[in-house]
C-alpha cells in the first residue's frame, strides 16, 4: 500500500512538474515573440515574465530529484556493470550488494545533512528573488528526493537479496505486430 502510494507520487510530481515547466517555457517564449506583432503587443506588454526561468529552474530540481528515486526503482538510473557482470556470481551478487548498500548509505546522509541545511535556511528566512517564495520549500527537494531515493535503493536490495533480480528496464518491451 505505501509502496503503490510512493509510485503514485513519485510519477505524480515528475509528470506534473515536467508539463507545468513545458507550458511556463510556452507561455514566456510566446509572450517575448508578441512583442513584435503591434496589436498583439498592447494586449500583453503589461505581463512580466522574469519569474518564468526561475520557477521552471526550481521545476526541475525537484523532478530530477523524484525522477533520481523513480530511476532507481525502475531499473533505468545510470550504472556501469561491464566488470560486474564478467565475475562470478558469488562476487557479482557481493558487489551489487555493496552498490545497492553504498548508494542507500549515501542517499541517507545527504537527506540528513539536506535536512539540517533546509532547517538553516528556514531559521535565516531566505527568499528566492524573483518569485519571492521561501527558499527552504526549494531546498526541500534535496531531503525529501534522497530519502526516497535511499527507500528505493533499498527497497531494490531486500527484493534482489529475496529473488537475485534486479528492476531491469528494456527500451523495446512493446511486441510489434504482424500485419498480414
Amino acid at each position: 500500500m505505501l509502496n503503490r502510494i510512493l509510485d503514485r507520487l513519485e510519477e505524480g510530481v515528475i509528470i506534473s512538474f515536467m508539463g507545468l515547466a513545458t507550458l511556463i517555457i510556452f507561455f514566456a517564449v510566446a509572450h517575448r515573440y508578441t512583442s513584435g506583432i503591434p496589436w498583439l503587443w498592447q494586449y500583453t506588454r503589461h505581463l512580466s515574465t522574469s519569474w518564468t526561468q526561475e520557477l521552471c529552474i526550481y521545476l526541475f530540481i525537484w523532478m530530477a530529484k523524484f525522477g533520481a528515486a523513480y530511476g532507481v526503482r525502475t531499473g533505468i538510473h545510470v550504472g556501469v556493470d561491464v566488470l560486474v557482470r564478467n565475475l562470478t556470481p558469488a562476487r557479482q551478487k557481493f558487489f551489487v550488494i555493496l552498490s545497492l548498500g553504498s548508494g542507500a548509505f549515501f542517499t541517507a546522509i545527504i537527506a540528513l545533512l539536506g535536512g539540517k541545511f533546509v532547517h538553516f535556511i528556514y531559521v535565516t528566512g531566505q527568499i528566492s528573488p524573483d518569485l519571492e517564495m521561501p527558499m527552504w520549500i526549494i531546498y526541500l527537494a534535496i531531503p525529501l528526493g534522497s530519502s526516497l531515493m535511499c527507500y528505493r535503493f533499498l527497497q531494490v536490495l531486500r527484493h534482489y537479496l529475496k529473488s537475485g533480480e534486479l528492476p531491469v528496464h528494456s527500451y523495446g518491451e512493446k511486441e510489434m505486430e504482424v500485419v498480414a
